[in-house]
């Protein structure tokens, strides 16, 4: 049943824990991801919610399932922890779904493990509401990122600074091996188990490398281009991850553990919203520095692997963390052109682009509303209104940047119509705001009213698309009395 495999399972024991979910008093199902489930088979589509509550809770365990958590260490906040693991994270298994592709089931929040540290093992609804809504709205923009399966609520109260009903997040991933994995088995001067993971890790996710000179530093360099280019994507919609430690940086290059993120209202680069992050260590304009941050520890572990000549693995492994910067700035210059409706490349257009970013820092101007607002400008200066509506502070700046943008439109052949459809099609409408997340979890926690939760599910569904039958109020960022200023991580 569910066609449940278990590769990661064949490396040595010390690499994970066995383990079974803790039962919980009344499993019910939130929201069963029906697409996705069609997507891992035949077999997850044709469970019923009764069925799928009693499996994703942790209450029966199916059919070819071997429950385990895995072992990592990681940098939090920048200082080690030589040991974390999945604290409340409990993989029933892999999925190999209908395009070939094997991916990582994983209950969240069902129970106590090894690797618990006192914890008590379990999520609060809120965190996983959040995470259901901002994984599946980064997968509808396109962002590489860990899936929601499900979300199932327990029954049982959790104990944070007060009792909170508790439930479990049902995610899916590629991998959900991290840096960290590998630190967790150089801290120990463990060589063979760095390189099983690495082996493990290659015919995994990155088969075409293995037949090179140097897997190893293959395999570096492969997982810092995935990271730059994803940390790219995340400062084109304007996202904070908010917890950017070497244990939430996956190997697989995809968004994962959503605790205290959240997406930038108005511009400003030094935005900071997690509660936990006091120093700013993890701000919008510092994400591409410390993702470059833990690709050096990443390389650092496999130092080992790369050279036996310690000086030349050092020069190998440097070059390939250097080598992350040049691109992302490539990544994050080619979206920021596709979003101003630019598809030739000019020398000063990241001077454009920069001017632009200023212009709405000024302005204390909405990100998304600004470039999408920007897209209806591109069919014509008639189209303007709009954009220009959005700059209260300094709206001559904003004219005369205007007049510099439609200058370099002028220099290209397609038409404003045409470019108003690409640039609608990379800027999106609707994105997870802070407020109505937070509305969405006070109406399910204190009502147990899941409408909000579901409506703001479908908008997020097409954050393209603009539906005249959407309320407006899901396009606008937080009036002053709704505004969410800090976000915790649930733990």
């Amino acid at each position: 049943m569910l066609g449940l495999s278990h590769s990661y399972s064949t490396l040595p024991e010390r690499f994970f824990a066995q383990v079974l979910p803790s039962r919980v008093a009344d499993p019910r199902m939130i929201k069963y991801n029906r697409q996705l489930a069609a997507e891992l088979g035949p077999d997850w589509a044709a469970l019923d919610d009764t069925q799928a509550a009693a499996i994703l809770a942790g209450n029966e365990v199916p059919e070819g399932a071997k429950p385990i958590s895995m072992a990592y260490a990681g940098h939090q906040f920048g200082s080690f922890v030589p040991q974390l693991g999945d604290g409340r994270a409990i993989l029933l298994g892999e999925v190999v779904d209908t395009k070939g592709v094997r991916l990582d089931v994983q209950l969240k929040g069902a129970g106590r493990t090894p690797y618990s540290r006192g914890g008590d093992g379990r999520a609060a609804l809120g965190p996983v509401l959040r995470e259901y809504l901002v994984s599946e709205a980064m997968h509808a923009m396109g962002i590489p990122t860990t899936r929601a399966l499900a979300a199932v609520m327990t029954g049982d109260p959790v104990y944070r600074e007060m009792p909170l009903p508790g439930a479990v997040l049902t995610r899916v991933a590629r991998s959900h091996v991290r840096v960290g994995t590998f630190q967790f088995f150089a801290a120990r001067g463990d060589t063979e188990g760095l390189k099983a993971l690495a082996d493990y890790v290659i015919d995994r996710l990155y088969p075409e490398i293995k037949g090179t000179k140097n897997p190893s530093l293959a395999l570096l360099v492969a997982v810092a281009t995935r990271q730059a280019q994803l940390v790219a994507q995340w400062l084109h919609i304007g996202f904070i991850h908010g917890v950017m430690n070497t244990d939430n940086s996956s190997i697989s290059g995809e968004t994962i553990d959503f605790g205290p993120c959240a997406f930038m209202e108005a511009y400003n680069p030094t935005t900071v919203f997690s509660s936990i992050d006091r120093g700013g260590r993890y701000a919008y304009q510092n994400q591409p520095g410390i993702a470059q941050w833990n690709m050096a520890r990443l390389a650092e572990t496999l130092l080992p692997l790369i050279d036996a000549d310690i000086d030349k693995s050092v020069e190998s492994a440097n070059q390939a963390v250097i080598a992350f910067a040049e691109t992302f700035n490539t990544s994050w210059l080619a979206g920021m052109r596709r979003k101003l409706g630019l598809r030739t490349t000019e020398d000063e257009d990241k001077a454009l682009i920069d001017a632009f970013l200023n212009v709405q820092l000024v302005n204390r101007a909405d990100f998304t509303l600004a470039f999408r607002r920007l897209s209806d400008a591109a069919e014509g200066p008639e189209f303007e209104g709009a954009f220009l509506a959005l700059m209260n502070e300094d709206r001559a700046s904003a004219k005369n940047w205007l007049a510099s943008w439609r200058a370099r439109l002028s220099r290209e052949t397609m038409s404003g119509e045409a470019r108003a459809r690409a640039m609608h099609a990379t800027n999106p409408i609707y994105i997870p705001r802070n407020h109505l997340i937070e509305e969405a979890i006070q109406s399910a926690t204190q009502g147990a009213d899941f409408s909000p939760f579901e409506t703001l599910d479908t908008v997020l569904s097409h954050p393209f698309r603009e539906d005249p039958d959407v309320p407006v109020r899901y396009t606008l960022p937080a009036e002053p009395n709704e505004r969410v200023l800090q976000t915790f991580c649930g733990t």
